[in-house]
């Protein structure tokens, strides 16, 4: 185990932790983007879809579910949830993230190493997350 992956993954975590905490201690997500963590969840989602093809690591596997999974929930409630979703404020939130994901999925079938699901996605996760 790389200790410099291993103090990524467990600040990220923590981050992710933290974000998760504000929102539930707050009931807020007022100066949260949305179309931020959707894009959060985009990358994770297909960077991630090796979860079914390779294993590497029990570790690596549950972490892998972890990101998708707090990423999903923030997403979850800033969308859904009736007390939250009230305080996000759409005027603010106008970074037009379609076009970086359109971009992201036109140079992924443009620029690969081999036509293939998992290369393609991995080349989104890699634009989208710049």
């Amino acid at each position: 185990m790389n200790i410099f992956r291993f103090a990524g993954d467990m600040t990220h975590l923590t981050s992710v932790l933290v974000l998760l905490l504000k929102i539930y201690a707050t009931k807020s997500c007022s100066g949260i983007s949305l179309k931020t963590q959707e894009l959060y969840a985009i990358v994770f989602l297909t960077r991630y879809l090796d979860i079914f093809t390779d294993f590497i690591s029990a570790y690596n596997t549950v972490m892998k579910i972890v990101f998708v999974a707090s990423s999903a929930a923030i997403v979850w409630c800033m969308r859904m949830h009736r007390v939250v979703k009230r305080s996000y404020d759409k005027e603010v939130d106008s970074f037009r993230h379609e076009f970086l994901i359109a971009g992201s999925f036109i140079v992924a079938l443009i620029l690969h190493e081999k036509f293939t699901i998992q290369e393609v996605k991995k080349i989104v996760a890699e634009n989208v997350n710049v």
